[in-house]
């Protein structure tokens, strides 16, 4: 079956770095755009950043420029590196596939497996 299992997620100080994981299993793996969604507590979950199949990048605003998004399809793999951290990323983030989105990339409709999530925490 379709597994997305995240990891890498933690607590560091504003400013301060991470890198999240995602491994896939169970699909077509480089047939599927991916991204990384984030969900804050009373919040929506919102699109961090997404990469389609022929890798090319999209991102939200608030982290264009210190997010990088990735992905290695030999290994299953995708990967978010988080850099220059605010207290307002502070929120559960998820990995997700979606065999097509087009212009709806950002809306988690479009996504059809997710993982259950890593908890990124940043403190001021």
């Amino acid at each position: 079956q379709v597994q997305l299992v995240e990891s890498g997620g933690g607590s560091v100080q504003a400013g301060g770095s991470l890198r999240l994981s995602c491994a896939a299993s169970g699909y077509r793996y480089s047939n599927y755009h991916m991204g990384w969604f984030r969900q804050a507590p009373g919040k929506e979950r919102e699109a961090v950043a997404v990469i389609d199949r022929d890798g090319t990048t999209r991102y939200a605003d608030s982290v264009k420029g210190r997010f990088t998004i990735s992905r290695d399809n030999a290994k299953n793999t995708l990967y978010l590196q988080m850099n220059s951290l605010k207290p307002e990323d502070t929120a559960m983030y998820y990995c997700a596939a979606a065999l097509w989105y087009g212009a709806r990339w950002s809306s988690p409709h479009s996504f059809s497996y997710w993982g259950q999530g890593t908890q990124v925490t940043v403190s001021s």
